[in-house]
């Protein structure tokens, strides 16, 4: 009986202390000194301010304080939020990737802060730095639930520095309130920090997160009060001109190209929580480039957005519908389009605007508006792009959001069908987040409209996902309309009805190398309802995952596939092989093995092997990675994708290699030079992309680039270039 009543009385007392850390607070004191951000705080004022302390363990468990504690403190003034940090650890052996700006966390020290500025638990600004005094800023959309929410592509100007002791390390940051964008008059913001320490192993946070949620989720924060309420933003306008210089060599074609080019971006504040981007010309030549991949499917491969225009609240334009399978949004369409070979190639774009941020409380709004241009001897139209997107919170964290696309050329071309004049799509979808995170979902309706449109023009779906410690239950359902349409989204195939579940059971041991482990079963069906509701797809996998102490990770599965071809395919893309027949249905079984050694080592790697059956043959694969860190200058990796194809005779079968090295080397905070090399022998190429950025002043840059592809059979040149790009944010 004393025993049950000792459980009952610490189950209690656990309670009452996880719910009086959910609602910790502290308060910034307004001050009218200044502050110099060198990392050194030794200014007299920071005696003065109250701290954020008192860190929870995240990893390896989350039911401890921290070992080794950070201290908080935070001042204002009219103008900027200065931050001082306090980090303590086990010595001086900091692991960084490197002296590079917007660097990953999960892999080095450092430490990074989350302000949700409209209290809303759905959107965040992410402010972080490292031992080293490296920055990095970014967002949080959609309340922080999955990788997709996050990106550290946003840039704002900001300063801060750090300094090395022997146990710990301090850092002082000056973030102007122009940086935010905040109601005005607001007196208090949601507050959350979290923490990696390669030395002592530990992840932690200023709030408490239980570790079935993500370490940058928006659930559980704390508050920071201010002593007396915001201003109003005043935020400068930005003008960001560029100019370009490009000599390029068609090899293949026999062309070359000298060129000079100019525009560049402007950013207009309007009150303290909208923003209006313009850009005129723009030029993304210094943009990284895309990591190539091995494509086995029927399917187009959806990469990520890295222009810098497309970033800033890009959730409002690109979380509407099913990200996999029927994305009405995807803004890497714009600037991109096929010639008459059906070849991918760049468009111009002539210029637009971009609006977008909150209107009230509750309400937030997206515009955007891109003009491409026309390349008549590739048949392709001037098109304008257009989409609108409004966003009601309701209840706690949930919303209802709206949308209208419009994708139009702007005047009548001879090699223009009637059919692809216009697309346009009008959608509303639900989303829903449960205030403690353990509910999240989705439900839409989606419809287009084009030249000769019908009922079949339709697209609708619903997700609902249960996340708790030791459960997490997950459903999805897609519909896509025969003659569904989207020109500027993402779909990778219409006419199908798709059912998605998965349940896992995680287990989480008290004691051993094992930080916990888990069992997961995921059906999948797909139906084509234009053809009776023929069942074209299914596969059935079993997944077992485990999380060590040391931060290595290991899973294995075993999936079995089937798989009903409409039309012909080959999935080897060999030029003389024989397609696979169509109309015809394929079983195939495989099995499966990852393992991901600790990212906290100078050296580390992943492999993935596969083997097993694949359509009516049989496929070998390895997929696999290194890293090597030569602190702080140089950051190596090595990635590579072996596929092993034998089908039967007289089909085709291909031995597939995708190489990719890639090297980063930082000669200082300011001077990059990365080079990424990719070999593929499926896509015929080997491109070298080699990027030298100096960022001379506060987001003004000088790149050289230099691109160079060949042809892998006969090592002959197909296409080189270089660019010389300088730009220069100028605040007036």
């Amino acid at each position: 009986m004393l025993r049950i009543f000792c459980c009952l009385l610490l189950a209690v007392v656990s309670f009452n202390l996880y719910g009086q850390d959910s609602y910790k607070s502290f308060t910034v004191r307004y001050i009218d000194e200044t502050i110099t951000p060198d990392g050194v705080m030794d200014e007299p004022i920071w005696f003065a301010a109250e701290s954020a302390r008192d860190f929870w363990e995240y990893f390896p468990v989350d039911s401890i304080q921290a070992v080794k504690q950070t201290d908080i403190k935070m001042l204002y003034d009219d103008k900027n939020l200065y931050v001082g940090i306090t980090v303590y650890t086990a010595g001086r052996d900091y692991a960084v990737e490197s002296l590079k700006r917007d660097f990953r966390a999960g892999n080095s020290d450092n430490i990074t802060l989350l302000f949700d500025t409209f209290n809303d638990g759905n959107n965040a600004f992410l402010f972080g730095t490292n031992p080293y005094g490296v920055r990095r800023e970014g967002l949080v959309s959609g309340g922080g639930l999955g990788n997709g929410d996050f990106t550290i592509s946003w840039d704002v100007k900001w300063k801060g520095d750090s300094r090395i002791y022997d146990d710990y390390y301090t850092a002082e940051m000056v973030i102007p309130l122009t940086s935010f964008k905040f109601r005005e008059g607001e007196t208090k913001w949601r507050f959350n920090s979290y923490r990696f320490d390669t030395q002592s192993n530990e992840n932690s946070t200023w709030v408490r997160i239980p570790q079935n949620q993500n370490i940058f989720g928006l659930t559980f924060m704390g508050d920071m009060i201010f002593e007396k309420p915001l201003g109003r933003s005043r935020t400068p306008l930005a003008i960001i001109p560029y100019i370009n210089y490009l000599s390029a060599t068609d090899f293949e074609n026999e062309s070359s190209l000298n060129d000079f080019k100019f525009g560049g971006d402007a950013k207009v504040s309007i009150g303290n929580s909208m923003n209006l981007d313009i850009t005129v010309n723009p030029d993304f030549s210094q943009v990284e480039v895309d990591d190539q991949v091995t494509n086995l499917t029927r399917f187009e491969i959806g990469l990520p957005e890295k222009r810098q225009f497309f970033i800033d609240n890009i959730d409002l334009f690109a979380s509407f519908g099913d990200s996999r399978d029927s994305n009405p949004f995807f803004s890497r369409r714009i600037g991109i389009a096929q010639d008459t070979a059906g070849n991918t190639i760049e468009n111009n774009i002539i210029g637009g605007v971009r609006l977008s941020g909150k209107l009230n409380n509750r309400l937030r709004l997206g515009f955007l508006n891109l003009q491409t241009e026309a390349d008549e001897a590739n048949e392709i139209a001037s098109n304008n792009n257009m989409m609108l997107a409004l966003q009601q919170q309701v209840f706690s964290r949930s919303n209802i959001g709206f949308f209208f696309i419009n994708r139009q050329a702007t005047q009548d071309y001879d090699f223009l069908a009637e059919e692809d004049r216009y697309n346009r799509v009008l959608g509303i979808d639900y989303n829903l987040i449960s205030e403690d995170n353990v509910w999240n979902g989705s439900f839409f309706l989606h419809k287009s409209f084009e030249p000769g449109g019908s009922l079949e023009d339709l697209s609708s779906g619903m997700r609902l996902e249960y996340n708790s410690r030791y459960w997490n239950f997950f459903s999805k359902a897609v519909f896509v309309g025969e003659d569904y349409q989207s020109d500027l989204g993402f779909v990778r195939r219409t006419d199908i009805f798709k059912s998605f579940v998965s349940a896992r059971r995680i287990f989480w041991p008290k004691k051993g190398i094992v930080q916990n482990h888990s069992i997961r079963l995921v059906p999948s069906y797909t139906w084509t309802p234009g053809n009776d509701f023929q069942n074209t797809d299914y596969s059935t996998r079993v997944d077992w995952e485990v999380n060590f102490n040391d931060q290595s990770e290991a899973r294995a599965s075993f999936s079995h596939r089937y798989t009903y071809l409409l039309e012909e395919f080959d999935p080897t893309r060999s030029d003389d092989a024989i397609p696979l027949p169509g109309e015809q249905g394929y079983y195939y079984n495989s099995v499966d093995f990852r393992y991901s050694s600790d990212r906290r080592r100078i050296f580390s790697y992943s492999v993935s092997p596969t083997v097993g059956r694949f359509f009516n043959g049989d496929r070998f694969s390895v997929e696999g990675r290194m890293t090597l860190r030569i602190q702080p200058k140089a950051f190596v990796t090595m990635s590579f994708n072996y596929d092993q194809i034998e089908l039967p005779e007289p089909y085709g079968s291909a031995n597939i290699w995708l190489i990719s090295p890639k090297f980063d080397l930082t000669f200082s905070k300011s001077l990059f030079w990365s080079t990424l090399i990719q070999y593929s022998n499926q896509r015929d190429n080997l491109g070298i992309n080699s990027r030298l950025q100096w960022r001379f002043a506060p987001l003004s840059d000088l790149f050289l680039v230099y691109n160079d592809n060949y042809f892998v059979n006969s090592f002959m040149p197909k296409l080189r270039s270089i660019n010389l790009k300088l730009t220069y944010w100028l605040n007036i």
